[in-house]
């Protein structure tokens, strides 16, 4: 059953840890793309979801920041959604890479991206959702985040042009992936997709029902709004579970043991299947691009609540309904 130390409730977990986690400075918000250096360091939050919808929060929770790499797990559910396996595995593969996440690198034997949590996978994915219009596509996948997270959301504009105007690597990776016929010639509309993918502004909040509608099979848990077509999330955790924190993933299988998928914004976004979603907010990265808190959080949250799926108090969903009908 699940496992409850101390008798404590989630939200005293949630408190305790964002107590011991607070003071962290370690770390450097990104640069790269100039729009994300304005973010405050000092920003920290922590939500939880579970599958019958209760949530929990502390810190600055409500805080919004542009959700980044945090998007690509629901672009690849929308593909295979669209397009079916077989097509979407013509396109990405479901490796993982072992480099950083913007390597200008395909797999050397098929010439695919190696995953769709990497970049090359990510813009290979976005080139096969695009709609005929750059607007159409866009408000598409919004419309999904939107269901998602349970409210209305929009796009950072300043992000988005900051994006486009710097994304010369993505450019790369992009033209490299079109000389090997993964994508079509129209480079810059996937490109906008992609960029205006990353540019969605969530809150912490949001990600920990985005990331609970994943664990309930793909009902969102607080609106019971139907949102994604259960017979896919098992291929989005499975890739998220080996390739969503890129080259820290072996680490994070072995410590953690939950699928996830963190964003260089600050966001970072676990599953623990059947049971509930994790968010946590905090732009200081490591050198691999993941949030240093989030990294520390989800770690101990695991150890707390023994949420590593080989864990062995970690045997099923019935915690939900052994331990929250009382509260």
């Amino acid at each position: 059953m699940f496992h409850m130390p101390d008798n404590l409730s989630i939200q005293d977990i949630l408190e305790v840890t964002y107590e011991k986690y607070c003071s962290i400075d370690e770390g450097a918000v990104a640069t790269y793309i100039p729009e994300l250096a304005k973010a405050n360091g000092a920003d920290f939050a922590i939500c939880a979801v579970t599958v019958d919808g209760q949530v929990f929060s502390v810190g600055n929770w409500d805080k919004e920041f542009t959700i980044q790499s945090v998007c690509k797990p629901f672009a690849y559910q929308m593909a295979l959604e669209e397009l079916g396996r077989d097509r979407t595995l013509q396109h990405v593969g479901v490796e993982p890479s072992g480099e950083a996440f913007n390597s200008i690198e395909l797999d050397s034997r098929t010439m695919r991206p190696f995953n769709p949590m990497v970049n090359a996978g990510a813009i290979a994915v976005s080139s096969l959702i695009k709609k005929d219009s750059l607007v159409a596509g866009v408000r598409e996948f919004v419309e999904k985040m939107q269901l998602a997270a349970g409210r209305k959301l929009t796009i950072d504009g300043d992000v988005l042009a900051s994006e486009s105007a710097t994304g010369n690597r993505n450019r790369a990776i992009a033209y490299l992936m079109l000389n090997f016929g993964i994508i079509d010639e129209h480079v810059n509309h996937t490109l906008h997709q992609y960029f205006s993918q990353c540019s969605l502004l969530v809150n912490c909040r949001d990600l920990a029902v985005m990331a609970a509608t994943l664990a309930n099979m793909g009902t969102n848990p607080v609106t019971h709004e139907p949102v994604f077509d259960f017979q896919y999330i098992k291929d989005v955790l499975a890739v998220m579970f080996t390739c969503g924190l890129y080259d820290h993933a072996g680490e994070w299988a072995y410590r953690v043991g939950l699928p996830a998928k963190s964003g260089v914004g600050g966001g970072l976004m676990a599953v623990v299947n059947r049971q509930l979603g994790i968010g946590v907010y905090s732009p200081r990265l490591d050198a691999k691009g993941n949030s240093v808190r989030g990294i520390l959080v989800c770690k101990e949250l695991a150890e707390r609540l023994g949420l590593h799926a080989f864990e062995f108090t970690n045997v099923g969903s019935t915690f939900v309904q052994s331990l929250f009908t009382a509260c």
